[in-house]
Order: C-alpha cells, then sequence, then structure tokens
C-alpha cells in the first residue's frame, strides 16, 4: 500500500500556481460582507471542477467521486471522494473554503484581486485565507486521481461555502453536516484546512457569534434625563459580561505549549442602531461580536 505522504510530497508547482492564479482571479466575486457583498462560490467550484472531472467517475473514467451540493444559487459546496481498499477507513481534509474577507484595494500596494509573484511570495487576497488551501488540496485530490495509489484509507476533501459569516446558516458545511452528507467523515481522522496565517497550526480557538439588543427610550439629546440611552446601557452591560468572561476563561497553560498568539477572548465588532439624527438619542441598538475559545475549555 502506498503512503499518502508519497502523493503529498509530489505536487506540481506550476499547476498550483497555474490553479490559484484562476482561483485569486475570481477572489473580488466571492467577497462575503452581506448585504453588499454576497459570495459566488461557485466560480471557484468551476475551477475545482475543471481540474478534477477528468479523473472522475463521471466524465472521466476516473477514480474521484465529485459531488456538488448546493443550497442556494451560486454558492455551491463540493465533496470530493478518493475511494481506499478498507471499508470504513477514512482520512479527510474539510474547511477548505471558498470565500474571502473584502479587501479595499486602495489599501494594498498591490492588486488583492489577481495572484502576483514577489519572488517565494504569492500575493492577492486569499492566498492564506483560503483560496490557497482549496487550490492545495485540489492538486492533492488531483494527483490521487492521476496516479490511482492503493490505499487502506479513502481520502476525502470537502470544499465548503460561506465560512467567513456565520450570521447567515443553511449554506456551507452546517448544511452538509443537517443532512448527513459528512456522516462517515467521523470514522477516521478529520483535518481542518484551514488558517489565517502564513505556517500550518495544531489548533485554534472555536468560533462563537454572539448579540445584545438594547431596548431604551427615544428622546432629544438636550433633555436626556428623558430619555433612556440603549448606547450606555448597552456599554455597562458588556463591560460586566466582559469582567464575567474573562473570569471564567482566563489564559490556560496549555496555549503557550501550543504556541496560541492570543488566548480565549470575547469583544464587539459590530454596534447598530436604527438611525436618526445626532440629536437624538435612540429607542435601542445592537451590538454583535463573538468569543473565540481556546479548546483547553467546553
Amino acid at each position: 500500500m502506498a503512503d499518502i505522504e508519497q502523493v503529498l510530497g509530489d505536487l506540481n508547482k506550476d499547476s498550483f500556481v497555474s490553479l490559484l492564479t484562476n482561483l485569486i482571479g475570481e477572489s473580488k466575486y466571492v467577497q462575503n460582507n452581506p448585504p453588499e457583498l454576497i459570495p459566488e462560490e461557485d466560480r471557484i467550484v468551476k475551477h475545482v471542477l475543471n481540474s478534477l472531472l477528468p479523473y472522475s467517475t463521471t466524465t472521466g473514467g476516473g477514480p474521484l467521486i465529485v459531488n456538488h451540493v448546493s443550497y442556494f444559487p451560486q454558492r455551491g459546496n463540493l465533496i470530493v471522494e478518493y475511494p481506499g481498499t478498507e471499508q470504513g477507513k477514512i482520512l479527510s481534509f474539510v474547511g477548505m473554503h471558498m470565500d474571502v474577507v473584502t479587501a479595499n484595494p486602495n489599501d494594498w500596494e498591490f492588486d488583492p484581486f489577481s495572484l502576483s509573484i514577489d519572488g517565494e511570495k504569492l500575493r492577492g487576497r486569499g492566498t492564506t485565507d483560503c483560496l490557497g488551501h482549496v487550490a492545495l488540496v485540489t492538486e492533492l485530490m488531483k494527483k490521487l486521481g492521476e496516479t490511482r495509489p492503493k490505499l487502506k484509507s479513502t481520502v476525502v476533501a470537502v470544499f465548503i461555502a460561506n465560512e467567513e459569516n456565520s450570521a447567515i446558516t443553511g449554506v456551507g458545511v452546517d448544511a452538509l453536516v443537517k443532512d448527513g452528507l459528512l456522516n462517515k467523515l467521523k470514522g477516521g481522522p478529520l483535518y481542518w484546512i484551514d488558517t489565517a496565517d502564513k505556517q500550518p497550526c495544531i489548533g485554534t480557538g472555536g468560533m462563537i457569534p454572539w448579540k445584545l439588543h438594547v431596548t431604551g427610550k427615544l428622546f432629544h439629546s438636550g433633555l436626556p434625563h428623558k430619555a433612556i440611552n440603549p448606547l450606555e446601557l448597552g456599554m455597562e452591560a458588556l463591560k460586566e459580561i466582559q469582567s464575567r468572561f474573562y473570569r471564567d476563561f482566563p489564559p490556560h497553560k496549555e496555549e503557550q505549549v501550543y504556541g496560541f498568539a492570543t488566548p480565549s477572548t470575547m469583544k464587539p465588532t459590530q454596534w447598530s442602531y436604527p438611525g436618526g439624527g445626532i440629536n437624538q438619542i435612540p429607542a435601542e441598538c445592537t451590538i454583535s461580536g463573538d468569543v473565540r475559545l481556546t479548546p483547553f475549555y467546553r
């Protein structure tokens, strides 16, 4: 039986760079910041399929089983499987997401929406988070399809939509799990292939989104004693909640062992209110943010 590391060590650099060039060329259209920017992940799916379908069971007479799963138009996921020889043995790579965070070209020294090469550096929005991972795992599955090594474990790659926005559900990996499409992955090791940094990581903080809605009383800011200011209430409430969080989840000694850059955190990232003049105390506001909890806590 061939060892999968032998296949991993023999990927084609030129093919990888060519695919990544195509993917970064689509990055402008897969920015995820609704409601203004809704990603079209199928633009990425198209290039992945161009690489893999020649080795698929449906169109190329190859071994790869390819399943394109969509819950919304133009927002697909891909599940690619290379069958192993032993029933129930699974090795899976999950989390290569096909959306990216936004990029303002005015803030960049080069075009973020096209791949540029500076020596050994590959530059562009998504090279590390996460279109570079999409290209890498695509090349791995392509290599398996080309060489057809006999592996004991079935190798599964799951390319997902909508990782960068947890407020919208039913699009990406959560929908795949709900439909039972990833159940078989429980039979073996699962590697989540996604990091915003430039080197492999052995662990990360789980993300929990939160929202605090505060109701006050609308009134003119010249007579604040007749209003109930939800902005001030929200700040006071959040201060108490954060203080409790950091008492319950302080820095953990194991975080240093694994090289975590930061301990568990809870912080606001967005603040919204219904609008109105600057001379009005609003009737309500909403503070949103996230918790990043290191895996040493439940």
